[in-house]
């Protein structure tokens, strides 16, 4: 229903008065809109960190922290202590822990501060499988002996567990080198598998840390290179019988021998 006119007042008056009023109206939402983004605007929600198939950390981790979270990512950055050193797996975010995870960062462009957040992980997840081995390493890889990983000097799951550390160390040392394939020709023997191939008595790769590498990059470049990838034994060309490739493992004494190399 039309509202009366007002004295003075022609229809064509009333029309105009209308109009304007919508107008008003009309730039006043507009106006909200734009400083809200809509004219309804949510809440801004915090993103949501997906479950990963291997471990996933509930929350940013910094020095100061302990516990089995900071070991699991001890593990993943192990192969970034800096050159010719050894990270400890000792559950506890110290100054080492902290220079490790800053490395990583650095060596994946994310901010580096030595905290271990949101970005952190997602880099984390994007390299591991969901057994937790690095994404250009696996278990039967480092395994060419028994799939069990039993009759060497340690328990299997232990062998098994320090095979797991080289092969985050062995990715590190990978994508250091511009991502090129690593090729492993020998990782865990139990006494029966390292007798049969004339292994020395006390060899890593009976307790399943020690890795063999051959083919490219050169035996040389893959023996320089791990010196600042968490590896304390390095035995390459000009040590006897390593001529023929590059070995690499957590051995309790730095051991670095490659004479033709340059490294000794």
């Amino acid at each position: 229903m039309s509202s009366p006119l007002t004295r003075g007042e022609s229809p064509e008056d009333d029309v105009v008065k209308k109009f304007v009023k919508v107008f008003v109206a009309l730039c006043i939402a507009l106006s909200a809109f734009a400083v809200t983004g809509s004219a309804s605007a949510a809440p801004a929600q915090a993103p949501v960190q997906a479950a990963d198939g291997c471990y996933t950390w509930a929350g940013p981790l910094s020095e100061g922290a302990t516990g089995d979270p900071v070991r699991q990512l001890q593990i993943r950055v192990s192969g970034y202590p800096g050159s010719g050193e050894v990270l400890g797996l000792d559950g506890t975010y110290g100054p080492a822990t902290k220079a490790a995870v800053t490395r990583f960062q650095q060596a994946y462009g994310i901010s580096a501060d030595g905290v271990a957040g949101d970005a952190t992980f997602a880099k984390i997840y994007e390299l591991q499988d969901d057994d937790c081995t690095p994404a250009n390493f696996d278990y039967a890889e480092l395994n060419g002996c028994n799939s069990d990983w039993s009759g060497g000097p340690l328990s299997a799951a232990d062998a098994k567990a320090n095979a797991l550390v080289s092969m985050w160390k062995l990715q590190a040392m990978r994508h250091a080198l511009g991502d090129v394939a690593l090729s492993v020709s020998s990782g865990f023997r139990s006494y029966s598998c390292n007798d049969a191939v004339g292994g020395a008595a006390d060899s890593r790769h009976l307790y399943g840390d020690g890795v063999d590498l051959i083919g490219a990059p050169s035996f040389c470049t893959l023996a320089l290179q791990a010196r600042d990838h968490g590896f304390s034994q390095i035995l390459g060309p000009g040590y006897p019988g390593h001529d023929d490739h590059t070995h690499v493992a957590a051995s309790p004494s730095r051991l670095w021998s490659a004479p033709t190399c340059g490294l000794g």
